[in-house]
């Protein structure tokens, strides 16, 4: 079928992975590689990160929460240590590719974030919160978390943009840097692509459009 939308995650798409900065800190202070990413997905749908990205729950919980999660994997490391290691550097290139797509498509953007930061991309300072405000002002529909009360992977969030956007699941490219939340947008019919570089994205992006990047 003939693509009519185009649906981008946030973090780990229009910016550097935080799973970058994850290794880098578990690296300075010798944790086991990767260790953050396993708090994170233990009981992944009630943890302190679930919660806080649905704001059932605020900062100063999260970071006492994530500190006795943490702590039973056997390692002490407070959630707010965690926070400011979200905030990636922008990508422009990606950024060009919105706008091309936004020329010939609906857009959209689903985002799991968290109440802390500035704004939907959780930028750590006021100068990147208005880089990340212009790339938001494009999309017609932001659907986030923290506002929804709901969060990627759970299938009516992404329902929840084809409804806002008018447009069928089978008639949507979707972008993602994590495949557990690609997984349902593919199960729903969408053209699920997981973004592993940035190069890869766009390529993969112009072969779902038709659009060169």
């Amino acid at each position: 079928m003939a693509i009519e939308a185009v649906i981008w995650d946030f973090g780990g798409v229009f910016t550097t992975s935080p799973f970058e900065a994850f290794r880098r800190y578990e690296a300075q202070r010798g944790l086991p590689a990767d260790f953050i990413r396993r708090v994170n997905s233990t009981d992944p749908d009630v943890n302190a990160w679930a919660r806080f990205e649905r704001a059932e729950i605020d900062a100063a919980a999260f970071d006492d929460l994530f500190l006795e999660e943490a702590t039973r994997l056997g390692h002490a490391v407070r959630g707010a240590d965690v926070l400011p290691l979200l905030y990636g550097d922008l990508r422009p290139r990606v950024r060009s590719a919105l706008l091309a797509c936004k020329d010939r498509f609906k857009v959209g953007c689903i985002t799991n974030n968290v109440a802390a930061g500035h704004g939907a991309g959780m930028a750590s300072s006021p100068e990147k919160a208005a880089a990340v405000g212009e790339i938001m002002s494009h999309f017609q529909v932001v659907i986030e978390s923290s506002k929804a009360g709901v969060r990627k992977p759970d299938p009516r969030i992404y329902l929840m943009m084809c409804e806002a956007l008018e447009v069928a699941p089978d008639r949507c490219v979707y972008l993602d840097d994590l495949g557990i939340n690609c997984k349902p947008a593919a199960a729903l019919g969408m053209t699920a692509i997981k973004v592993s570089t940035e190069d890869q994205a766009l390529a993969q992006l112009a072969a779902a459009t038709g659009l060169a990047f």
